[in-house]
């Protein structure tokens, strides 16, 4: 089962209510949401219902809309959901719910609504659309720089289905990349090896001279920290794209 991690807590309250963001990201998530006598899909219907009921539709209903969608909850059956709720709850508060999951179940929605969702999940911007590295990525991705003094640090955001090349960051002495994931889901996949799923909170150590691509899941926008390790003699080589073929095989 998908292990589920979260670090808006310490992200957003860490200096001002550390003991908060502690129950927030260790116990609520780190343990609470991990509990494997309830599934993840379940658990993300009970989730939604108790926001519907209480009457949140803010950015923490969006955010556990998509969640529930992720994890295998359809158009139909959130409908039935928050309608059952309604009458036990509600009638406005469904209409409110309804609101905002015709917006995450909505396939031709435009790509603003869900870009402007997934940019309510992080504090770091989205930034420009990346036309500099754009023939190095299938799909559409964004670029916004963090730090550009002692050492490089880009937030990258990728649209569903969106990712970059295969590529080997070369040094000399040192080099290499870290990557922090700080929202959505995505992939990481070393040469030879099998792809790895990627959530907010997890971080990624790629030594210089070792082939790799990064980028989203199909079904949702994904930003990492992209951290340059300082070295010497330090060169980026882009190799051949991720087909089709083999991005869709990834589950």
């Amino acid at each position: 089962m998908e292990k589920i991690t979260q670090t808006a807590g310490r992200q957003q309250l860490g200096d001002f209510a550390p003991d908060f963001a502690h129950y927030n990201d260790d116990i609520l998530f780190g343990e609470n949401w991990n509990d494997r006598n309830i599934g993840l899909k379940t658990r993300c219907i009970i989730t939604v219902t108790a926001l519907v009921a209480s009457g949140i539709t803010d950015s923490s209903l969006i955010h556990h809309l998509q969640n529930a969608k992720s994890h295998g909850v359809t158009k139909e059956e959130i409908a039935s959901v928050i309608t059952h709720t309604a009458f036990y709850a509600g009638w406005p508060k469904g209409w409110a719910a309804f609101r905002l999951a015709k917006e995450v179940w909505n396939e031709n929605a435009p790509a603003g609504n869900a870009k402007a969702a997934h940019a309510a999940e992080m504090v770091f911007p989205i930034g420009a659309p990346n036309d500099g590295f754009a023939q190095y990525f299938t799909g559409q991705s964004y670029l916004a720089p963090v730090s550009k003094e002692q050492t490089g640090i880009f937030n990258v955001t990728f649209e569903p289905s969106c990712r970059n090349n295969w590529h080997i960051h070369h040094a000399e002495k040192g080099g290499g990349q870290i990557l922090i994931c700080i929202a959505g889901k995505g992939w990481y996949q070393e040469w030879g090896k099998e792809a790895v799923p990627l959530v907010p909170g997890d971080c990624v150590n790629i030594p210089a001279g070792l082939k790799h691509w990064h980028g989203a899941r199909k079904d949702s926008w994904f930003s990492h920290l992209a951290v340059e390790v300082p070295g010497e003699g330090t060169s980026n080589e882009w190799c051949e794209a991720v087909s089709d073929e083999e991005y869709r095989k990834l589950k």
